[in-house]
């Protein structure tokens, strides 16, 4: 039996094998980047921070321990249900659509991990960029840490397998109409899945257009987690600070 859900944001992501397949994902990396973005902004003590989309709270748990009072949100249930365990007086998580405002302001928002350009509607991805806006106060950053484009085109890994937990993923990678797009395949308890990861190759040009229509001025511009200069050629992130 074969299952097919190429609805990919709303299923792969609710799904356990999302989680399986990227369990080893650095996360002193992400941690040493929470620390160097939180002391560039200079954020308050007890700052507030949104993080969108959470997951499974990684980044927000760690925001946490670092004395901010941070509220995940995420589309997925299943991933929101697994952070609540880290739930205390200063740290929340909820079931939220990005594209809409949270109804509540923040110092900072955090969209990390290429969480963006998920979208088939640009309007949705310009949406998101409202929302994020709309949830910031008077003092408040906005972060969008997206992947360089044109190197991950230059550098496309066509196709890989990976075998996590007993479980072989199958992966192609190719571009189409605009959208980087990964392939997922595997065999898991007698069954054949097959996902799709598809995110818009979005440039710094193009967010540059979409900030301008949000109304949101862009501030800084860094190709990598040590907060260095953005390179269209060898950065591998586009980490853009906005307000």
């Amino acid at each position: 039996m074969s299952k097919d859900t190429t609805q990919w944001f709303s299923s792969w992501f609710d799904t356990p094998f999302y989680h399986i397949l990227y369990k080893d994902r650095d996360d002193s990396e992400a941690q040493h980047f929470m620390d160097t973005l939180t002391e560039y902004l200079n954020l308050p003590e007890d700052g507030t921070i949104l993080d969108l989309p959470c997951g499974r709270g990684r980044h927000a748990v760690y925001l946490n321990s670092l004395g901010y009072d941070v509220t995940g949100a995420d589309l997925s249930e299943n991933s929101i249900a697994f952070a609540k365990q880290f739930e205390n007086d200063s740290l929340h998580f909820a079931v939220h659509d990005m594209c809409k405002p949270f109804s509540k302001k923040f110092d900072a928002v955090f969209n990390l991990f290429t969480s963006f350009g998920y979208f088939d509607k640009d309007e949705d991805n310009l949406n998101t960029i409202k929302a994020i806006k709309e949830d910031l106060n008077d003092f408040g950053f906005g972060v969008i840490d997206f992947m360089n484009s044109e190197y991950i085109i230059d550098n496309l890994v066509p196709e890989e397998t990976k075998t996590v937990e007993g479980i072989t993923f199958n992966l192609k990678r190719y571009v189409e109409d605009g959208y980087i797009v990964k392939d997922i395949s595997f065999t898991a308890d007698g069954e054949d899945y097959n996902f799709q990861e598809r995110v818009k190759a979005f440039s710094l040009n193009d967010f540059e257009a979409f900030f301008e229509e949000a109304g949101v001025f862009l501030l800084d511009v860094f190709g990598d987690y040590k907060l260095r200069k953005f390179s269209p050629k060898t950065s591998e992130r586009l980490v853009m600070i906005f307000k």
